[in-house]
Order: structure tokens, then sequence, then C-alpha cells
């Protein structure tokens, strides 16, 4: 009589009815090409199917998981088609070498085992026979469950703990970024590449220089650079390829502490999100495993890398509530960043308001306004506050003025050098891959017309590219050899006067600012009967500045007060056209910075309530011309004919040719004398008439 198999009482015809289905997987593709034997094993349980009833025709094989780790679903094609035929009633039976193979996660192990009891499916692996809806054998499967998931634990843990292990003695091997290679006993090493170490120190120097990641990017667009990156992936694995340098990867090389010839294992930590995948999170430096400085040569020194991060994230546009120290930008208020709230301690911001062709910049405290929308903290004019700044920092900068000047224009130079030696190193880099193409087209029979063709077609690449890096090398070199001189011109030239160089229209607002924020940490400011400025200096020293407050609205625009007490004097004795003329012969200007004109007068004359010239000439006993002609007994118009003959003096009241006389005296002319001049005056114009008319005829 033939033994039957273990467990064969539970195989109903309605499980005989259903198809069986084999469950195949490992876990690594390492471990499909080398642990054969497993993968023979897990085969062989279709014959365990068969000897329980099941026809070779019933028998489904899913092995599409071969590969992928048993510790989730997501991903596993051939587990969610399992768990599919199970819910619709398919499967009789599951057939498993054992339960890992199925799920390492008790989640899926239990769901499956809930589906199963569902639809009456029967489990079966190395051991045993189960049945699902049995509480002896469900026991059994979830104990079986819980055991997988701790040996994956255990594993896990294992593997874990030699990485700590290693990365604690700073001797784990990591991915290294661009510029950092590994030698043949796995230590950290620069990269034995010329131009690749030159492309990487370039960027550093010119954070340095500029204080911004973007300004290295334009820097390096402008000078026509590429960077090098390498291939992660792929056929190509570990080839280096050039190209335009990205602002993710100038902040990844500026927050990479590698550069800084530090080791570090755990800025990043992974964790599972909802959808069963993994996210990596970066984890602040004091979360780090491990932190080893000075464990390989860096491109920078350690301490630099930290200002370089501090840097970087006050020039984040905001961090946190208070607005941080962004970078230096183009606008005209100096303290952009670095202004301090005296009332509430918060950060100020920076506003502008432009009046014709000129701005001007206001500091706001508008942190509270923006969250609980009340009413803004301070706001204060910039204009006079910067000027005074600027006077502290130009009386600070101006001993080393010279010293400073020239140290810039040599930096400039040296930095223009670099630029050029890159370029250059890009022509030797096509030139190169040039003659190899060279090579290998002269090495092919010539007869084997197939292959001539292709390498002619590289060679025939190859050259273009170079005559490419050619055309693009000389047209940067011309275009980048102005400019230095140009500025090292110019800055020798303002060297010894750094008043000079700071008002310099050429020299950028972005640059002032970059100035004060190495001589300035901050300045805080506080509003009372005058603006007070408390200005700390980078050594630790204080100074208090004071400015009064700027007039607002239409009192900025008033004439000042000694220009209309000069108005008031100069009318006892000249006119508005007359007064006018002074005051710009004198330098006064009126309230908005314009020359003085007749209309001008007149305005503060009326808008101050001061005497009219004519009521002042009135009140010193000066008469009319009817007056005066009533007085010596002739007629007004004799009177006006009197003063442009010379005969009595005429004061004029306005630029109207109007006048006022002095009363007559002794010596006045009188009526007789009036007759008679007037007659002559008469036969002189009659006599003019009659020559003009014998002219036009």
């Amino acid at each position: 009589m033939q033994e039957q198999p273990s467990g064969a009482g539970k195989v109903t015809a309605d499980h005989l009815r259903r198809g069986a289905y084999l469950y195949v997987r490992q876990s690594s593709l390492k471990q499909v090409v080398n642990n054969t034997e497993s993968t023979s094993r897990q085969y062989a349980l279709r014959g365990r199917a068969v000897a329980l009833g099941w026809g070779e025709g019933q028998i489904t094989v899913i092995d599409t998981d071969q590969g992928q780790s048993g510790a989730t679903a997501a991903g596993r094609d051939g587990f969610q088609l399992l768990v599919s035929e199970v819910s619709l009633g398919r499967a009789g039976i599951v057939l498993g070498l054992e339960v890992s193979r199925l799920a390492r996660n008790n989640t899926d192990w239990h769901r499956l085992l809930e589906i199963c009891a569902l639809t009456g499916t029967l489990i079966l692996d190395e051991d045993g026979l189960y049945d699902p809806r049995s509480f002896n054998d469900r026991l059994v499967l979830g104990l079986k469950g819980t055991m997988s998931e701790a040996e994956l634990h255990l594993l896990k843990a294992r593997l874990r703990g030699g990485q700590l292990s290693k990365a604690r003695r700073g001797e784990m091997k990591q991915a290294l970024p661009i510029g950092y290679v590994h030698d043949q006993a796995d230590r950290i090493v620069k990269d034995p590449d010329a131009a690749v170490r030159a492309a990487v120190e370039r960027v550093f120097t010119l954070f340095a220089a500029t204080g911004s990641a973007r300004q290295v990017v334009i820097a390096f667009a402008r000078d026509k650079l590429s960077f090098p990156a390498r291939i992660r992936t792929g056929p190509h694995k570990g080839e280096l390829v050039w190209g335009p340098l990205k602002h993710w990867r100038v902040l990844s090389l500026l927050h990479n502490p590698c550069y800084a010839g530090a080791f570090v294992y755990g800025r990043r930590r992974a964790t599972r999100t909802a959808q069963g995948t993994f996210a990596w999170a970066i984890v602040p430096r004091d979360q780090w495993m491990t932190l080893i400085e000075d464990h390989h040569e860096g491109y920078l020194s350690f301490a630099r890398w930290e200002t370089n991060g501090r840097l970087l994230a006050g020039n984040a546009a905001s961090h946190g509530e208070d607005r941080k120290a962004g970078p230096a930008r183009e606008g005209p208020a100096l303290l952009q960043g670095l202004a301090i709230c005296g009332k509430c301690g918060r950060r100020m911001t920076v506003g502008y308001r432009q009046y014709r062709d000129e701005i001007f910049p206001d500091y706001r405290c508008m942190t509270r306004a923006i969250q609980d929308g009340t009413r803004v903290c301070e706001r204060l004019p910039g204009k006079a506050i910067d000027a005074a700044v600027t006077r502290l920092l130009l009386n600070t900068l101006t001993p080393l003025a010279v010293d400073a000047a020239l140290k810039v224009s040599d930096q400039l130079i040296a930095q223009a050098a670099e630029a050029d030696r890159l370029r250059a190193t890009h022509v030797q880099r096509a030139q190169h891959r040039a003659d190899l193409a060279r090579r290998r087209y002269l090495a092919v029979d010539p007869d084997n017309r197939l292959v001539a063709d292709t390498l002619e077609a590289d060679w025939n690449h190859a050259l273009r590219e170079v005559a490419a890096a050619k055309d693009t090398y000389e047209r940067a070199k011309t275009e980048a050899a102005p400019l230095e001189q140009t500025v090292r011109d110019r800055l020798t030239t303002l060297a010894a006067d750094v008043h000079a160089l700071w008002a310099d229209p050429a020299t950028p607002m972005r640059e002032r600012k970059r100035i004060a924020r190495l001589l300035i940490t901050d300045v805080t400011l506080t509003r009372t009967d005058q603006i007070t400025a408390q200005v700390r200096l980078s050594g630790g020293q204080h100074h208090t500045l004071t400015v009064p407050i700027p007039l607002s609205g239409g009192k900025a625009w008033q004439t000042h007060p000694d220009t209309v007490a000069l108005v008031d004097e100069l009318l006892e004795h000249h006119t508005h056209r007359e007064i006018a003329k002074i005051l710009n012969e004198r330098g006064h200007t009126s309230g908005k910075g314009r020359p003085f004109t007749e209309l001008l007068v007149r305005d503060i004359r009326d808008n101050y309530q001061l005497t009219h010239r004519y009521q002042r000439l009135r009140d010193r006993g000066l008469l009319t011309h009817e007056e005066y002609a009533a007085a010596v007994g002739t007629t007004a118009q004799t009177v006006k004919i009197w003063r442009r003959a010379g005969l009595i003096d005429g004061i004029p009241y306005n630029d109207k040719n109007c006048y006022l006389y002095p009363p007559p005296g002794p010596n006045a002319p009188h009526v007789a004398m009036g007759i008679k001049l007037s007659d002559r005056i008469a036969a002189r114009e009659a006599t003019h008439n009659a020559t003009s008319q014998r002219s036009a005829v």
C-alpha cells in the first residue's frame, strides 16, 4: 500500500478542483546565480502537489519575483498575482519552500492568511500542510511568520552592526563626490586628473569671493567653463563627463563635509512612506553617527566649511519666522539683512520707494504685521541712516584702503588666470580624444570598411570638438582680457582714495554691501525724537550714531528757514527777479532742490506772508506817479517822462516796470521845465519816426 503524504486528509475534492500555485523567490540576483540548490528545492515542490492529487496541468509556477526582497509586497508583481488568484477563489493550495519565501513582513503574511481562510485555500511548505481555517494550523503559521520577520531583523542587525563598526573607524567605503577617488588601498585621495581638481577648487574660491552659490554659477557661465561629473550607473559607470555647472551641484559641493577632509556617516536617514517606498531626509549635525575630522586631504579647512554653511543658511530667503541676512543684492539699502528693530529685536526688512529718478530705501519691522495683521512695528527712512553708516565705514577703511584695493586687484587677476587655465585644459582634453580616435583609425584594417567608416566618423567628430573647444577658448580669452585690464587700472587709480572708490558709479551696490558685512555684525535702529543706530562691528567695537528724523510729506519740500529770512531781507532793496538771481549765485536751492525763479520767490513771499515790496516802499514814504504829479503840479505822464530822462529817481517795486518815487525836494523839476523837456522829447521822436519811414521807402 502506497504511503499517503502528510496532511492528505485536509485535501478535499473542492481543493483539487481548483489550481495549485507554486511561489518561487530568491532575495537577490546573486542568490539566484549562486544558490541554485535552493531554487531547485523550490521547484521540486511540484512533486508534493502531484502527490496530493493535483495534475501537472493544474500547477502554476510564479517565479517573476526572483531577485527581489520579501520585506515588502511593493514591487513584487508575482506575490500580488498570487494574492489576486487566492482572493478570486481560483487557488486550492499555495506552495512555498518556507514562509519567508512568501513574505518576510507580518502585515503581508497575515493578510494572505486571512484571504486563504476566507476562500478555503490550503498552504504547504517543506514541513507540512496547513489549513488556515483551523486554529492550530493558523497558530503555527502565525508563529512561523513572526519568526521569519525576526530572522530578517537579526540579519539586518548583524549587517548594520558591521557597517557601523567600520564607519566609526572611518574605514567604510562610500560613494565619493567629484574630485575624490579611492586608491588601491581603498583610501580617499584627490582625483589624479588636474582639470577635475582645478574645477572643484575654483568653485570654493569663487564662493569665498562672492558669498553666493548663484554667483558661482554665473561666473562659470560667464567664463564659459564646464564642470565634471562621474556617471554612477549603467554601462558607462565611472566615466567622466563635462557639462555646465548647475546651482544644485554647487550647493551639493558646499554642503558636503568630505571636501573639508572629514569622514561623515549618517548625514541622511531613510524613512518609509505611506506608499511603502523609502525617502531620504537630511538630519542635523548633532545626530550624525560618525564625524572624523582630518580624515583625508581636503579642498578647504573644516573651519572654512563651517563658515560656508553659516553663510548659506544666512543666504536663505527666510529661515523660520525671522528674516535672515540674505546675499547682498543690487538695491540701494546698505543695511539689507543687518538692521534690527530696537523695539522688538526682530530683523527688519527692506522696502523701496521712488521719487522721480531716485530710489529711497526704508527699513521696516514687518513680522508681527504679517503674522497677526497688526500695525507695522517700526518704519524708518534709510537714506540718512545709510549715509551715517557709510561715513563710519569709510573712516574705518581709510587706513587700509590702498593695500585692500591692490589685494582685490591681484585676486581678480589670479581668478582670471585660473579661468584661462581651465579653458586650456578643455582644449587639451579634446585634442587627446582626437589623437586616440586617430590612432584607432590608423590601426584598423583598411579592407574592413564597416569598422573603418565608423572609426573615421569618430575621428571627424573628435576633430570638430577640438575646433569648437579652441574657438570657445579664443573667444572667451578675447572677451576677458580687456575687462581684466580695465578693472585693474580702475582699482589702481582709485586705490589711494577709498572715498572715491566707494562713490564710483562703476562700483556695484552689491560690493558695497559685501564690504559692510565684513565689518558690521548688525545695526540696531531705534526711533525717539531722533534715530539712534547702534552699530556692532565684527571686531567687537560698538558705535552709536544719531540721525535727525527726516521731514515727511510736504514738510520735506519746504524752503529752509534761513533762505526765507534772506528773501525777507532782500525784499527791502530788490525785486523778485533780482532776488532769484542773488539766491542762485549764492548756491541756495528750493525745498525740492531746484534753482530759484521769480515765481518761486513770489510763492515764498505769499506762503510765508512776507510784506510785499510795494508796501515796504510805501511805508518808507515813497509816492506813486499820480501823487508825485500832484505834489509838483504836473501830470502823471510827465512824471514818467522825467524818470526816463533821469530828472527824478524811481525805485522799482516789481519786474513789470512799475516805480515809486521819493517825495520831491527843493531841486525837483517844475512845470515849465517839464513843458520844454516834453517838447524836445516829442520833436526827437517825430524826427526818429520820419527817418524810419524814409529808410523803409
